[in-house]
């Protein structure tokens, strides 16, 4: 993994915790919420909280995240809200954090300013024994607040000074005005600077996540259904109407299409797709020509051109499908046609502009895995686990694109991609160089499923 920390595609634009004060604040947060304190000086953190450093001090990638369930966070800033979330077991997760950042910032910043905040994203579920525990989850509640309990305490002073507005000879009552002086030592002026957390509820009808191999869960669309990434048999019958997986792809596309979550790529507005095609064309010839040790470091469209062909008898039928395609939308070929059964059927499609966008490009991102740009973009989980698995020229030439395509223009290749589509991805990303040193290849990363 060291290409990908040294060009900022891993672990990029996560929060550096390097003075002292805020060191001993996230000590206080964790003791809080586990029980532990790290012994580092510095360290990274991300949206919430979550440090790799302090993952492999601790030899544990979910000490932040037990059972993979209900998700806990530490703020130490309200600029976390900009970095990305590691080891994602729900799709979810991130926007929620995000989106509590955003609509408490004014509250978040008066309050990281002397404290960490510790919360959870709590749900009814605490541990999911089967893939049908999932379903128990309808709803994502924040509880927050900060390690000396300031949230807690301004709702109690709040509470005292209704009853000294509202009560009869409460000017008299020397008791209570004794304690609101004392909660407002320790809250400040509650009425002028409010410090009161709205407990944000969110709910959860449509996710991924990485329990048992990967679930797409959609339950808020006319024709509910789960996918499953891997064997649907070892998943057993789950509480909603229709489960697949994805050798059924007949069923996928049927789905997709009767819930209106899909368009055809060639027939999206404001897009060049024959460029797009042509890419993935060119993604698939990479896979080809590095399974035969093709030397592919700073390969242009030309060169892979010259692999392509040859290879063309190596090349797969997806290769082949994307091609003819690409000819009818530039040089007014036969209409070829592509049936969800074939190969090349999935790599035609992108989301529609709607709520989920960001999950059904996911979906398609994994069921086409040789679009690594695609699979970069919108599913970084299974990215990752791809990317260690790759021969040493894939890896260098996949680095090296998205650095030097991708990286210095990410909102333009967005919207070349998606054009409608509110960004699905991490901010931007910084690179760390002594993260490299830090965490190494990062072993962890095959630890996370």
């Amino acid at each position: 993994m060291h290409r990908l920390i040294e060009k900022g595609l891993m672990f990029g634009n996560l929060i550096r915790v390097d003075s002292s004060i805020l060191v001993e604040r996230y000590n206080r947060a964790l003791k809080h919420l586990i029980g532990r304190e790290t012994g580092l000086d510095d360290f990274h953190i991300d949206i919430a909280g979550y440090s790799p450093e302090i993952g492999d001090e601790f030899g544990d990638d979910l000490y932040l995240n037990s059972q993979g369930v209900n998700r806990q966070f530490i703020l130490l800033t309200t600029e976390q809200a900009n970095a990305p979330l590691l080891n994602a077991k729900f799709s979810s997760a991130r926007g929620i954090l995000r989106q509590f950042i955003e609509e408490n910032r004014a509250e978040l910043f008066a309050l990281t300013a002397r404290d960490a905040v510790a919360g959870e994203l709590v749900n009814s579920v605490f541990e999911i024994d089967g893939p049908a525990d999932l379903f128990n989850i309808r709803k994502v509640t924040i509880e927050a607040d900060t390690t000396s309990g300031t949230v807690a305490a301004a709702d109690d002073l709040g509470r005292l000074i209704d009853r000294f507005k509202t009560e009869t000879d409460a000017w008299y009552d020397d008791v209570l005005i004794a304690q609101m002086i004392g909660m407002a030592k320790q809250t400040g002026d509650v009425v002028r600077n409010p410090v009161r957390l709205r407990k944000n509820e969110f709910a959860q009808d449509n996710f991924w996540t990485a329990h048992f191999g990967g679930i797409y869960v959609f339950r808020g669309v006319p024709h509910p259904a789960a996918i499953v990434s891997g064997n649907k048999g070892k998943v057993g019958k789950l509480p909603i109407p229709y489960t697949f997986d994805f050798s059924e792809r007949s069923a996928i596309a049927k789905f997709l299409n009767l819930n209106d979550l899909v368009e055809p790529i060639t027939s999206a507005r404001g897009i060049d797709a024959a460029a797009i095609l042509r890419q993935k064309m060119d993604f698939i010839v990479v896979a080809v020509a590095a399974s035969m040790n093709e030397y592919l470091t700073g390969a242009m469209r030309r060169d892979l051109r010259v692999l392509g062909r040859k290879y063309a008898k190596l090349l797969p039928e997806a290769w082949h499908g994307l091609s003819a395609l690409v000819r009818w939308a530039e040089d007014d070929g036969p209409w070829p046609k592509i049936t969800s059964e074939h190969p090349a059927y999935f790599y035609t499609l992108r989301a529609k502009h709607h709520a989920d966008a960001g999950l059904v490009n996911m979906l398609l991102a994994e069921m086409t895995p040789l679009d690594v740009r695609q699979l970069f973009l919108c599913h970084k989980e299974v990215f990752y686990k791809a990317y260690a698995k790759w021969p040493e020229e894939k890896k260098a030439y996949v680095v090296d694109f998205l650095d030097r395509e991708y990286q210095v223009d990410k909102a333009g290749t967005r919207n070349a991609l998606y054009g409608h589509e509110a960004t699905m991805e991490e901010p931007d990303a910084t690179a760390h160089p002594d993260l490299i040193t830090r965490v190494g290849p990062w072993g962890a990363v095959g630890r996370r499923g």
